[in-house]
């Protein structure tokens, strides 16, 4: 058997071979006693596995300890990781094992593996200085079987071309599985087959989303390629919808009444779910008793019912461009369990006495029933702010200047303020984008922000002290991990070219010198590439039961309590937390963990689909405008182009380094830009250049741009 020209069912055997030599435990066994072992009788099929034995032993893998005996010299020679595929079909096997090196696979050896499967694969013998290179032998879970695409339909056959850079195939339907769809449509289809040796896989269509470029159609499309359901099951919506929504005496019986203490919501004007109250109080004592209410979900979803099992899946509601999809039924989302002005409202609440310094004298977590005063927008409550006067107005403005405290208290600390530009779309009746603009944040949405920050800080605190060591309580905490040094210090190069200096000498001098950048990039053309690049350099937040502190926060415990209408931890957390005030015992962790890892991946994959929706409307919006001219600043560089940001409507495209015919252009990935390899011309990260809309692809939500030389 030539080395790297191994068939597939000979690197099966290897496998199967390798599997019962581990299990011996180092014990060395000969060719018969692998056979039989392996429940071969056949001669043939035996003297088969003494050549594979042997072969594998000239090779290093297999040891031979006494002659006609073998055992397994490297438990190396397959890894399981996850297929990351290239442009051009190849991949690289990323190890379940961090320590390991990922693993080169060429397209002819990846037998039908796709984007994002678990795999095994089988590991060739390195020659020195060379990459791992291997070959897929199992594919042990595939990461999706559903595609999103556009299906052409032929007199005989039909195809779904698919949307998906990542999957490379387009997938051959049988006219007999096309469950009425009409060529040119938006479809969703499911892979039914994929036999050994055909080019492409087969399948069915399951959904039809619709007519191709239709903006209801596209966002559909968008969430079903991401993995979020379209609809709730009729069993999840009968069970919401049997929830009442007036509070009864029963109910409210043991909670701390609020209701008439001043209490109002201050959401986003378009909001329909709300799920934080403040109250207010002055007390006798001249402090201040502040109230962060949060919708008692987990009253209304119990664990294991149709409704916590679908929020579990879901994992979050996911924001698109031109709708939210929530995690909940709208009979829960938007009105049982939303926080309306004039209406009894039960709570899960952090209550905080606050001095004039903003300093914490006493606090108490606990179910509350509230009954909201006002429901103000981000905008009313800004104009509170601004003029000081207004409904509430004191409340607001004392509630402001101890927002200010807190987070001075905040920065001060080490936390880092990142306050990158977010995009929003103009839409017609039809969903079409006929403007963009940037979303200001004002000191309406800090004052909120800041009393939310307190409370999730303030009960992963209390979770956190009650125990130690084997006696720690279990549960879901917001981690944030100190940034990679070698990252932070690429990006602080590069942020020396534009003037600004990072010291990396410790955390808080990190955060510090992030934070007079932050604050002197505000309003320049810089911002949103030096702000992304600086959150690049950062570990990315996710939910574990482990006690880690928050980073960007500089929080040394952290939580996610107060959005539970939108977030499945939070509703984790509320039912922790009501156990361990109950004096129940510490939950099972091990439990918490993989949910906490799934809400972790589906945050994620949310954010795909919200960048996803975003990049079609930007792509939308430039249709109209190929051929027009526009300032941009280089956001991105890669092997294969430029990414450009317009500074007119942050709509971000590329240009393409084949198009570039003044020089053949290289990535210089250390330094961030694109350099010409005869004339030395470079494109750096950061640059202004003019370019033209030169064409744009609304099915793959690309833009390209030509360049103004």
């Amino acid at each position: 058997m030539a080395k790297n020209k191994s068939s597939h069912l000979e690197l099966v055997l290897i496998q199967l071979i390798s599997d019962v030599l581990e299990k011996s435990n180092k014990e060395a066994l000969n060719y018969k006693q692998v056979s039989a072992k392996l429940n071969i009788t056949d001669s043939d099929a035996k003297e088969t596995i003494l050549d594979i034995l042997k072969q594998q032993a000239k090779k290093g893998i297999f040891a031979e300890p006494e002659r006609g005996k073998f055992r397994l010299k490297d438990l190396k020679t397959f890894i399981i990781g996850k297929v990351d595929m290239t442009a051009d079909g190849a991949a690289f096997i990323v190890p379940d094992d961090e320590f390991e090196k990922d693993v080169f696979v060429s397209s002819r050896k990846l037998h039908n593996a796709l984007h994002g499967d678990k795999v095994k694969v089988y590991i060739y013998a390195k020659k020195s200085g060379r990459k791992n290179e291997g070959e897929v032998v199992e594919i042990i879970q595939r990461a999706k079987t559903d595609f999103i695409g556009v299906i052409k339909i032929s007199d005989r056959f039909a195809f779904v071309n698919v949307d998906d850079k990542k999957m490379l195939h387009d997938i051959f339907v049988p006219l007999s599985d096309l469950n009425g769809a009409k060529n040119g449509q938006k479809v969703q289809v499911s892979i039914t087959d994929w036999p050994e040796g055909a080019k492409n896989p087969i399948g069915k269509i399951s959904t039809i989303l619709g007519e191709q470029g239709e903006n209801n159609t596209e966002m559909n499309a968008i969430l079903a390629q991401y993995g979020f359901p379209l609809s709730f099951p009729p069993e999840v919506e009968k069970e919401a919808n049997a929830i009442p929504e007036q509070v009864s005496a029963a109910e409210i019986e043991g909670r701390r009444d609020f209701r008439d203490t001043v209490t109002f919501t201050i959401d986003p004007a378009d909001a329909k779910d709300f799920d934080d109250a403040i109250s207010f109080k002055k007390l006798d004592n001249g402090n201040y008793e502040i109230g962060v209410h949060i919708a008692d979900v987990s009253h209304y979803v119990r664990p294991n019912s149709a409704l916590d099992k679908e929020a579990y899946g879901r994992a979050t509601s996911v924001y698109l461009v031109d709708r939210v999809i929530p995690m909940l039924p709208e009979r829960l989302s938007n009105g049982v369990c939303s926080l309306r002005p004039n209406e009894d409202k039960l709570c899960f609440a952090a209550v905080f006495e606050l001095d004039e310094k903003a300093n914490i004298i006493t606090q108490w977590f606990g179910r509350t029933v509230i009954h909201s005063n006002r429901r103000f927008s981000y905008e009313e409550a800004q104009e509170v702010i601004e003029t000081k006067e207004g409904d509430h107005a004191e409340e607001i403005l004392k509630l402001n200047e101890l927002a200010y405290i807190l987070r001075e208290k905040k920065f001060k600390e080490g936390a880092i303020s990142f306050e990158s530009t977010e995009v929003k779309f103009k839409l017609d009746e039809y969903g079409k984008p006929i403007g963009v603009y940037v979303k200001e944040r004002k000191d309406a949405h800090k004052l909120i922000e800041d009393y939310m920050l307190l409370a999730n800080r303030k009960v992963a605190e209390f979770i956190a002290k009650k125990g130690k060591g084997k006696q720690k309580y279990t549960f879901i905490y917001r981690s944030h991990d100190s940034p990679n040094l070698e990252t932070l210090n690429t990006f602080a190069l590069f942020a020396a070219r534009f003037g600004y200096k990072i010291n990396t000498k410790s955390d808080k001098e990190i955060a510090k010198s992030l934070n007079y950048l932050m604050e002197d990039v505000e309003g320049k053309k810089e911002q949103n590439v030096l702000t992304q690049l600086a959150i690049r350099s950062m570990a990315k937040a996710v939910y574990t039961t482990k006690k880690t502190s928050h980073y960007g926060l500089a929080f040394d415990h952290y939580t996610h309590f107060t959005s539970p209408i939108r977030r499945y931890p939070d509703v984790m957390v509320h039912r922790l937390l009501a156990a361990y005030l109950n004096g129940e015992k510490s939950a099972n962790e091990e439990e918490y963990e993989i949910a906490a890892s799934h809400s972790s991946a589906m945050e994620k994959r949310a954010a795909d689909a919200e960048r996803a929706s975003i990049k079609y409307k930007q792509a939308e919006y430039l249709e109209d405008n190929i051929g027009n001219t526009y300032t941009g600043i280089i956001s991105g560089v890669t092997e294969w182009g430029m990414y450009i940001e317009l500074m007119a409507n942050k709509c971000e495209g590329m240009i393409r380094l084949r198009d570039l015919t003044d020089d053949f252009y290289v990535l210089d990935e250390k330094n961030y830009c694109i350099v010409g390899q005869r004339k030395k011309k470079t494109y750096q990260l950061g640059d202004e250049v003019q370019v033209k809309v030169k064409k744009v692809d609304l099915s793959k939500r690309q833009i390209d741009f030509s360049l103004i030389q």
